[in-house]
C-alpha cells in the first residue's frame, strides 16, 4: 500500500494507520474517511501527495 505525505512532512503510512483518529493499521489511504485531517497540521486530505 502507498504511503502519502502532507506538505507539513507528516507521512500516512497504512501499516500504521493514525489509531489515535480511530484509523486502524492496515487501512489503504483511499479508505481513510474523506474529512480525515493531518493529526500534526490539521491539512485536509486533499492536500497530501503520495510517495508510493
Amino acid at each position: 500500500m502507498e504511503k502519502y505525505i502532507c506538505p507539513c512532512g507528516y507521512v500516512y503510512d497504512p501499516a500504521i494507520g493514525d489509531p489515535e483518529s480511530g484509523i486502524e493499521p492496515n487501512t489503504s489511504f483511499d479508505d481513510v474517511p474523506e474529512d480525515w485531517v493531518c493529526p500534526v497540521c490539521g491539512a485536509p486530505k486533499e492536500i497530501f501527495e503520495s510517495i508510493g
